[in-house]
């Protein structure tokens, strides 16, 4: 295991989808209902909001110790997001399902509207969120932030799954506008298995999205031999494009169809330069160290006609030569990602039938020697670990909890 928990556990335009795989479409607000899953960066390291609340991690702990279900809610919870985190949380052994709210379905039976949510909840207003231990909000950028300051403030941890926390505040601004709390910027950034210390102490935790977990986790083992460029081609199922209906995501506009979208603009541009900018050990083969602000990236997302997964297609050129063989580099990602329950390196390229419905990422790297690149592919559940599975990983780890426990 790279981290222990024990060492602290009509023709698509990029408007029409500039977010698809982002958490502005995470949401639950009147105008893009259920529009979607947070599927959405920030460097990984801890701003303001990642200062502890002793009174309400101690809450947490001690119940959790006692035997008593952690109560969790979920605000936005009509959307792919939140309803299927609803869903995990109703199975989850240690938690209790205590509120899931919806601005525009408020007082309407939870079941009602989802029949798979066996529950006897109703949707409540953001407002009428009463207390909980932890809370997922799965609303789009920009008005997840305040709902996400008045929770901290009321003492209760937070794992956001928008786009808010993801980014320092000047990176924010040129990619979202002005946050309205930058000194809570960035939050500790929830890719679980690459900064699981910072999530076990954290009170706010920004959930990865989809697009930057698959590409990250299948990039950040090759940081230690530096990474000088790196081209991402990744594919996305439609739900990636969230739940609100739209002419670019119809049956007949997706169907039989594959289009590349968000060319140079896609939002997860920024969060996954930040994963990847860092010091590095390598020097260039061309001559230059490789730089700490990270490797000249390239990402090109793409729209396919399923409806969930994700594959990630990674070229890069190393700072190293001469340059690994594949039997070396898969021996370095399997030690890398030794004993992580969630991530498996595979002998031939992954399959999206073996990861759909899981929490797992499943990864396969290889060396084209003609090129002299690294070939690396990841393949994920957008709605599962480049979403709800993750958010779920997190509050496991932040409250103490097995980490598969819900996943599995």
């Amino acid at each position: 295991m790279h981290q222990t928990a024990s060492d602290t556990t009509e023709t698509l335009t990029a408007a029409d989808l500039h977010d698809a795989g982002d958490a502005t479409l995470a949401t639950d607000v009147d105008a893009t209902e259920g529009a979607g899953f947070a599927l959405g960066a920030a460097a990984p390291g801890q701003g303001a909001a990642a200062a502890t609340s002793t009174g309400s991690r101690g809450q947490a702990a001690g119940a959790t110790a006692a035997g008593v279900a952690v109560k969790a809610a979920v605000v936005g919870g009509s959307g792919y997001t939140g309803a299927l985190l609803a869903e995990l949380l109703l199975r989850h052994p240690h938690a209790e399902l205590a509120a899931i709210s919806s601005e525009s379905l408020a007082g309407t039976p939870v079941h009602a509207h989802a029949p798979r949510l066996r529950t006897g909840l109703s949707f409540c207003s953001v407002a009428e969120l009463g207390a909980a231990d932890v809370a997922f909000v799965c609303t789009p950028h920009g008005e997840a932030a305040p709902v996400v300051k008045r929770l901290l403030d009321d003492g209760v941890r937070v794992i956001d799954l928008s786009a808010d926390f993801r980014l320092d505040a000047a990176t924010y601004g040129e990619w979202y506008g002005e946050h309205p709390f930058p000194e809570l910027t960035p939050a500790v950034y929830g890719l679980t298995e690459l900064h699981r210390d910072e999530v076990a102490a954290a009170d706010l935790v920004a959930n990865p999205g989809c697009y930057p977990t698959a590409t990250l986790l299948g990039l950040t083992p090759l940081k230690a031999l530096g990474l000088v460029d790196v081209v991402v081609d990744a594919k996305s199922g439609v739900s990636g494009a969230g739940k609100a209906p739209k002419a670019s995501t119809h049956f007949c506009s997706v169907d039989s169809d594959l289009v590349a979208y968000g060319v140079g603009t896609h939002r997860h541009q920024p969060e996954i330069a930040a994963g990847l900018a860092g010091e590095v050990a390598a020097v260039s083969a061309f001559g230059a160290d490789a730089a700490a602000a990270g490797p000249s990236l390239t990402f090109v997302p793409h729209l396919v006609p399923l409806q969930r997964g994700i594959t990630a297609t990674m070229y890069a050129r190393l700072g190293t030569f001469p340059l690994p063989d594949a039997a070396a580099l898969t021996a370095l990602y399997r030690e890398f990602y030794a004993g992580e329950p969630f991530v498996e390196v595979c002998d031939a390229p992954p399959q999206l039938k073996d990861v759909t419905g899981t929490n797992s990422c499943r990864i396969h790297v290889t060396v084209d020697e003609r090129s002299g690149r690294v070939i690396v592919i990841s393949a994920i559940d957008n709605l599962m670990k480049g979403a709800s599975g993750q958010a779920l990983q997190n509050m496991n780890v932040m409250l103490g909890l097995p980490e598969t426990a819900g996943l599995l």
